[in-house]
């Protein structure tokens, strides 16, 4: 979810559904401990939130975890799924399934390093090794080390040959194997992931599994979210929410845009929802105003529903 689940996002996520845990995007700890900007940045209505992170050295990986920890976040994800090329030639992504005992040992250093939990999300194979054998040989690695939580993505990763996006949505979706899973660690708590889209499939994987993680369908349709809280605001009500927190990051140099993209769907699949985006889209990146920008896209939106 590089460069959209970002604090804005987050925070937009949040006024949707109180309690359901957000993860950052992934964040690796050259950035953290060399990067000229703060990596853990969040606002406080954010919580709880996860630190997803990127990395393969146990002490970089503790140490990034520690800082964290100090910061305020209530868990630490090691991301152990992602495909593409920047991070395989960092070493850390899903290329490290091949390398069991060097994440174990991450783990194994976080855990020593904090006492908020250290969660691990991984695939069910790359390339040709996605036997379950080869996905038992890594989930026993960090089970054995102290791992807190197992999130599944329910797909192997091809590490040549697709790209990111290609990798989500071209290997097969193999739901029973993460199931599977369950009965091998019974007292673990685990999740899935993977082509999620509506609170029925929700219902149906709680069945399985202890948890579900939902990235792209909350970022595209994020009502999902409120339909899981029973949300008793409406859109309209969430979108004039969002106009102090615009209009904060304005005053502080930002711009508009920034946070207003994370909100283009809002409106997924209701009347005037094209419009709603086509007004953001096309005014969002000159807005100087929160409520000039909000208000008159719903106004625009509204226009439309009426012809």
């Amino acid at each position: 979810m590089l460069d959209w689940t970002d604090r804005h996002c987050r925070y937009f996520h949040r006024l949707l559904n109180p309690t359901v845990l957000l993860y950052t995007e992934m964040v690796t700890t050259g950035a953290i401990i060399h990067g000229k900007q703060d990596f853990l940045a969040y606002n406080s209505a954010e919580h709880p939130l996860a630190l997803q992170l990127g990395g393969s050295d146990p002490a970089a990986m503790a140490h990034c975890a520690a800082l964290a920890e100090q910061r305020g976040y209530d868990e630490i994800n090691i991301n152990v799924g992602c495909p593409s090329d920047r991070v395989q030639n960092g070493m850390f992504g899903a290329c490290l399934m091949a390398d069991p005992k060097l994440v174990a040992d991450c783990v194994t250093a976080m855990k020593a390093a904090v006492a908020i939990p250290v969660t691990v999300k991984t695939r069910l194979g790359i390339d040709e090794h996605d036997s379950d054998e080869f996905l038992w040989r890594f989930t026993d690695a960090v089970v054995d080390a102290g791992v807190d939580s197992l999130i599944v993505h329910a797909r192997k990763a091809w590490l040549k040959g697709l790209s990111p996006k290609e990798n989500r949505e071209i290997p097969p979706l193999q739901y029973e194997r993460v199931y599977q899973l369950r009965q091998r660690y019974p007292e673990l708590p685990l999740a899935i992931n993977g082509g999620v889209k509506t609170a029925a499939e929700i219902a149906h994987h709680l069945n399985h599994v202890d948890s579900v993680m939902v990235g792209r369908e909350a970022y595209q349709n994020p009502w999902l979210l409120a339909e899981l809280a029973d949300q008793q605001a409406s859109r309209e009500a969430i979108a004039r929410k969002m106009i102090p927190y615009v209009d904060q990051h304005i005053g502080q140099g930002g711009r508009a845009w920034h946070v207003a993209r994370h909100m283009l769907g809002l409106f997924s699949a209701q009347p005037g929802g094209r419009r709603w985006r086509q007004y953001i889209s096309q005014q969002g990146p000159q807005a100087q105003s929160a409520e000039q920008l909000i208000e008159g896209a719903l106004q625009f939106r509204e226009s439309g529903e009426k012809h």
